[in-house]
This record gives C-alpha cells, sequence and structure tokens, in this order.
C-alpha cells in the first residue's frame, strides 16, 4: 500500500468540516478583538489591576477572560497599552494570556474535542497557559523595560518632531494617539473603527486558517497513518512536532482545536495540548510580531524559552498518565 493516496472527494469533505466549524469561532474571536482594541483604553485595565504587582500581573492572566483578544491582534493593542503607561509585565502576561484563557476558546475548544475528553483537554489548555503567561509576566517585570522593549515602544520625554518612532527593524511605530493605522472616517466614530479592527484581522487570520485546514486535510486523508505512527509513538518527538507544527501553520487560537483534534488522531492527547498552548504564544507571524515590541534577543530567549517549558510541561503530564 503506497503512503500517499489522494482523493480530491475525501480532502475536500474534510477541508470543508473544518472550514465550516471553525469560521463561527475565527469570525466571533476578532469581532471581539476589534471591540477591545476600540473600546478599552489603558486606564481602564489599569482601574481592574490590583497596586500589588504580583497580583496586578496574575490578574492580567485572568484578563482575557473579560477582554477577549486574538494573538494575530494583541501585539498591536499591547503596543499600544504600553505607549500610554500600562506595566511591561502586565502586558506580556495579557499579550501571552488572552488568547488563551478566553470564553471563546474554552468553547471552542471542548466543541472541537467532543469524545475525546474535552473537559479535561479544555481546562488543561486554559489553567497551564494562564500559568505560563503568568510566569513569563513575573519575569519579565525583574528587567529593566529599556533592556527588553524597543527603542520608541516607550516614548521618549522629548519626542521627535514627527511623533513617531522607528523600531530597530526600520519598521514604523506609531505615536501614542495616532490612527494612522486606520482611515480617518473610521477613526473618528469607536464602533466603526472596531468593525475595521475586526474585518481586517479576519482577513489576515482566514488567510492562514484556510491554508491550514487544506494541510490537515491532506495530511488527515491522503497520507497513510503508518507514516506518522513512528512520531506519534514516540511522546517526546510527538510533542515537539506538533509544536512545530502549530508554530508552521500559524492558526488563531478560536480555531486551532479543531485541527488539533480531527487532523491528527494517532498522537496523544498532551502531544495536542502541547500544540493548543504553544501555537497561540509563538508561531511564524508572531516571531515577526514580537520584534515590533521586543529586542531580538528577547523575542529568541523569549521563544526558546515557551518551547522548552511547554514541551517540558506536557511530556511529564503524560508521564503521570495524562
Amino acid at each position: 500500500m503506497t503512503w500517499f493516496q489522494f482523493n480530491a472527494g475525501d480532502v475536500a469533505v474534510s477541508f470543508l468540516s473544518v472550514l465550516l466549524e471553525g469560521i463561527p469561532f475565527l469570525l466571533l474571536g476578532s469581532l471581539l478583538s476589534g471591540l477591545v482594541d476600540a473600546f478599552v483604553s489603558p486606564e481602564q485595565l489599569s482601574k481592574i489591576l490590583p497596586k500589588n504587582r504580583v497580583a496586578a500581573v496574575c490578574v492580567s492572566g485572568l484578563l482575557g477572560l473579560i477582554f477577549p483578544m486574538c494573538e494575530c491582534g494583541s501585539v498591536i493593542v499591547i503596543r499600544r497599552f504600553l505607549r500610554k503607561g500600562l506595566p511591561v509585565g502586565c502586558a506580556v502576561t495579557y499579550m501571552l494570556g488572552a488568547p488563551i484563557v478566553s470564553p471563546i476558546v474554552a468553547f471552542s475548544t471542548w466543541a472541537a474535542f467532543r469524545g475525546q475528553n474535552p473537559v479535561e483537554m479544555t481546562l488543561l489548555r486554559l489553567g497551564i497557559g494562564f500559568a505560563i503567561a503568568v510566569a513569563v509576566g513575573l519575569l519579565i517585570q525583574k528587567f529593566p523595560s529599556e533592556s527588553i522593549l524597543q527603542e520608541g515602544v516607550i516614548p521618549n520625554p522629548n519626542p521627535s518632531p514627527s511623533g513617531a518612532a522607528t523600531s530597530r527593524s526600520g519598521l514604523r511605530i506609531a505615536a501614542a494617539g495616532d490612527d494612522s493605522s486606520v482611515p480617518p472616517s473610521v477613526g473618528v466614530n469607536r464602533f466603526l473603527k472596531a468593525l475595521y479592527a475586526a474585518s481586517t484581522d479576519f482577513l489576515d487570520v482566514a488567510v492562514f486558517f484556510v491554508i491550514g485546514a487544506a494541510i490537515t486535510s491532506v495530511l488527515g486523508t491522503a497520507v497513510h497513518r503508518s507514516v506518522l505512527d513512528p512520531v506519534a509513538s514516540n511522546p517526546p518527538l510527538a510533542i515537539i512536532a506538533m509544536m512545530a507544527a502549530a508554530a508552521a501553520l500559524a492558526l488563531c487560537s478560536t480555531t486551532d482545536a479543531f485541527i488539533a483534534a480531527t487532523s491528527f488522531p494517532a498522537f496523544a492527547p498532551m502531544a495536542k495540548l502541547a500544540f493548543l498552548i504553544f501555537g497561540p504564544m509563538v508561531d511564524l507571524k508572531l516571531f515577526w510580531l514580537y520584534g515590533l515590541l521586543f529586542k531580538k534577543r528577547t523575542v529568541t530567549l523569549l521563544c526558546l524559552g515557551l518551547f522548552i517549558l511547554i514541551g517540558l510541561l506536557c511530556w511529564r503530564l503524560q508521564e503521570v498518565g495524562f
């Protein structure tokens, strides 16, 4: 039996199934993300956060339950919050935690894993995502912001005449209050601005989701299971492979559970969990976007540290019987 047998009908059915299940969650996540972008200010977040720095970071990890944010738009929003004075540790915790610790992600994960211990998978995903986001935020908080952030992310006391700064990557970073990223007619009305941000996020992310659904549909129907068995049967290798797949596919956290649940049946639940936690925190597009906020060394250490930490946690959970 050949290892690859392509059947257009099977691929089309699988592709449409994943697409129709995931698109509603993607649309809802984009709409909520746009509303947060337009209506939630750093001042409002600051009122929610406790004065104690450790408690503030912990609460920041839960803000996604109130203010859901897709990872695709989180860097843009967090950059604006940093410029308006949100502490770096809190901002990083919210940036990493909100794409996972979210009611939409919880519901989509439960829906995707029906028949595969959905409650356990959902609780583990949100719980570990929260814990890792808080741990990284507390660590980041110990370093001076100028040693972590790109120049211009936090405005200087004496800004340049243009009112904007340029990152070391050469990309323009908008100054506080600069609405040049949206047309003036949209920036006047917050609701229209929310719709504009939501539509932009949806179109940007939908491309990755469609590509991911197509790839996984081919893998799920055309590639013989025996090809993946050697990888799937080796727990450490399976976890590494799933995290690498999450980074390469660059899916949205509101839809990635449908890919993990349906396209990798031979892989253990903890390998799928690694996929679901690592992907919303680190993927190819996020690696580039993080460079808008953080210095290159910080981005590299952050991504490598998350890869090792999530991999070890999921491997240990599998060893103890999850």
